[in-house]
């Protein structure tokens, strides 16, 4: 009876298992096996959307994309009985296309098919439009040959504001992963600002779901999504003000940034050297690499936001207005007589036979040293450094660029994390004059003066949506007024260090010139040093900026000559023709 009970029992235990097996495979796994047979059926095909076009304030195009065709082969082509096929079809893309070789292309093609592909393979990305035209009906009924329709990245104005603009390459295996559009597109913001909005300018894939058979056939589209149009972006640059100043500047090398000093927008910026865009879109050669890689002069360098300089003196109206901040009465003056005796070493002013007395004004208009000098020695480093903190400096603008440097603001406790040593008197004294530790980028420069001019700190920018309402620094009117007093000086008064130089612009100005010293000059030899007696790499950086009109501030330019010598005479044409020139094209109103 036990064994009989037992054989029911089991026989129960069967039928119950094999019931809800078949519930579980009938109902419970129909959504699963359900989904399983769409991706079956179902193809998800992508398309990416032209890259967005680059236009200037006035709808100019900057950056724009070249029609043009590419050539796609069928998959598996790769064995003994097709490769006739194979070599047939790359022998003929190449007797009408000498620029492409028959081995290359077969090469190419081995490297990207494999037993699993399903896609064709892209063998040529991009022939232009008007190449490929006449020969279009030909390739387009090739069997095994698919052409469709490409776009090639161009770049109209070449070298002129290239590190703005920057350029668009092909896609790494890790932007890929990163980046979904890339994918489908291939190409990817490399630099300026085709990387910092590349998002915006590559858009959103479309798609369409499609049905297809056992022999991968399209029956149907079940579903679709067009690709994005929207991507266009229009800067606030001027290029007609862009060619006018890559134009003017030459063959120097440094940087030029022109700002609304109400609210950060720039009409212009360059970093020079500069270089043609294109090289990078259409591949760059081995030859042209080196030469760039291997330029003294940097045009690699994004100079206008990546370029650290010492300020010279163009850092010194800033820390006048730390003096007043800090308690220095407004009258405070000193006997400049060339050189001050500290520690056992004389720190020289550069004039040689002195200033005489000087006060606030008259050194900012001759530029005295000396007035820095013991000015510092009443106020600490740390007070200094937490005021040209305030204008910005030590820390990024926000500008809409990568790879932006933040600088050097130092103080006492900056030098003993960077180099675990204590800080000494003599090196307030020098960082009261832009030198020592002191680093700065033009357009934290270029800020700067825009503060100086309005009293409040925009956020420099080359696209609207970028913009933020300036900062409001809590400084005292009356001393600003000081400074911007002492800045008018520089470009109009006797002794004014950039008088001479701005005498051509139309435009009244109020500016400062800096001579940023590059290497060590020792003090025994600095009285009778010239900076043309200097090797060309071993003379000062100059600086001028200025801001105009003087009676109502519109306008900021900044500009480094690297290795010009004296700010005045390296910059000073350069910044009257850009003021004549921001008149002339209406951004500033002729006077009455």
């Amino acid at each position: 009876m036990k064994r009989l009970n037992f054989i029911v029992l089991f026989i129960v235990a069967i039928v119950v298992l094999l019931l809800w097996r078949v519930y579980f495979l009938s109902i419970k796994s129909n959504t699963y096996y359900e989904e399983l047979s769409k991706q079956n059926y179902i193809k998800r095909i992508y398309e990416a959307p032209s890259r967005g076009i680059i236009q200037d304030r006035n709808g100019i195009a900057l950056a724009i994309n070249n029609l043009g065709f590419s050539l796609n082969v069928k998959p598996h082509l790769r064995s003994y009985k097709n490769r006739n096929i194979l070599d047939e079809l790359c022998e003929t893309i190449a007797l009408h296309f000498p620029q492409f070789t028959k081995e290359e292309l077969i090469k190419k093609y081995l490297n990207l098919d494999s037993p699993y592909r399903h896609t064709y393979v892209k063998l040529i990305d991009y022939i232009p439009y008007d190449t490929f035209f006449n020969k279009y009906t030909l390739f387009n009924s090739m069997d095994n040959l698919k052409v469709e329709s490409a776009v090639k990245r161009y770049y109209p104005y070449k070298h002129v504001a290239s590190h703005i603009i920057g350029y668009v390459g092909k896609a790494s295996k890790e932007d890929i992963e990163e980046n979904l559009v890339s994918r489908y597109s291939g190409i990817i913001g490399k630099n300026g600002l085709e990387k910092f909005y590349n998002q915006r300018l590559q858009g959103e894939l479309g798609y369409k779901d499609v049905k297809v058979n056992a022999l991968n056939k399209y029956l149907e589209v079940l579903d679709e999504k067009e690709v994005s149009t929207d991507n266009n972006i229009k800067t606030t640059i001027d290029i007609k003000l862009q060619e006018y100043i890559h134009e003017i500047f030459g063959d120097q090398s440094g940087a030029v940034i022109v700002m609304d000093v109400n609210n950060g927008e720039l009409l212009a910026a360059g970093s020079f050297p500069e270089f043609d865009n294109n090289i990078f879109v259409n591949g760059i050669t081995h030859k042209e690499w080196e030469a760039l890689r291997n330029d003294f002069n940097h045009p690699f360098t994004n100079k206008i936001i990546s370029g650290l300089y010492p300020p010279g003196s163009v850092w010194k109206m800033g820390i006048a207005l730390s003096f007043l901040e800090n308690n220095i009465d407004s009258n405070f003056s000193v006997y400049c007589t060339a050189e001050m005796p500290l520690g056992g070493r004389n720190f020289r002013c550069w004039k040689p036979e002195g200033h005489g007395r000087v006060n606030f004004r008259k050194a900012i208009r001759e530029s005295c040293d000396d007035f820095f000098y013991k000015g510092s020695l009443k106020v600490d480093i740390d007070q200094m450094q937490t005021t040209m903190e305030k204008f910005g400096f030590g820390q990024k603008t926000g500008v809409d660029q990568v790879n932006e440097f933040i600088g050097v603001n130092p103080n006492r406790d900056w030098k003993k994390e960077k180099f675990k040593k204590a800080w000494y008197t003599g090196e307030t004294v020098i960082s009261s004059i832009g030198q020592g530790y002191v680093l700065v980028t033009p357009m934290q420069v270029a800020r700067y003066t825009a503060f100086l001019a309005t009293g409040k700190l925009p956020r420099p920018h080359f696209y609207e949506k970028n913009y933020k309402e300036p900062q409001d620094i809590e400084i005292n009117a009356q001393h600003l007024k000081l400074i911007q007093a002492g800045m008018y000086d520089v470009a109009n008064e006797e002794g004014g260090t950039a008088k001479w130089h701005l005498k051509s612009s139309k435009v009244t100005l109020a500016s400062k010139t800096g001579t940023a010293q590059v290497v060590s000059i020792p003090q025994s030899e600095k009285v009778r040093m010239k900076e043309h007696e200097l090797e060309y790499y071993h003379r000062s950086h100059a600086w001028l900026t200025s801001y105009g009109p003087y009676e109502n501030p519109q306008y900021a330019v900044t500009v480094i000559v690297e290795h010009g010598g004296h700010g005045g005479s390296a910059g000073g044409v350069i910044t009257s023709k850009i003021f004549n020139k921001l008149l002339e094209l209406g951004y500033i109103e002729k006077k009455k």
